[in-house]
């Protein structure tokens, strides 16, 4: 082997070390972007739950709003039908008389 080639050959060497390297250092990059991917992923699992959670707990809170107002509405309709028939009850009485 001449001298050139022994260079050639030794440059070669180092290139390829360094493509190694450099492939060695990506392919750890690409597992620590995996794993935070996964992180990730966990964590809008988790938040995508507590959004069904809460929205079942607002609509829970919707139908228990109804619910209460509907009892009030039912409260003040009942006393518009016992004032309606106390009037009802003047008028036939004054009938009578």
């Amino acid at each position: 082997m001449t001298k050139e080639e022994e260079k050639a050959l030794h440059k070669f060497e180092t290139r390829v070390r360094q493509l190694i390297l450099k492939y060695k250092s990506l392919e750890q990059e690409a597992q620590e972007l995996y794993a935070m991917v996964d992180e990730r992923d966990k964590t809008i699992k988790e938040l995508e739950s507590k959004v069904t959670s809460w929205e079942k707990k607002y609509n829970d809170l919707k139908v228990a709003r109804m619910i209460d107002i509907t009892s009030d509405e039912s409260e003040g309709a009942q006393k518009r039908i016992a004032k309606l028939i106390r009037e009802i009850d003047k008028c036939i009485s004054l009938i009578n008389i």
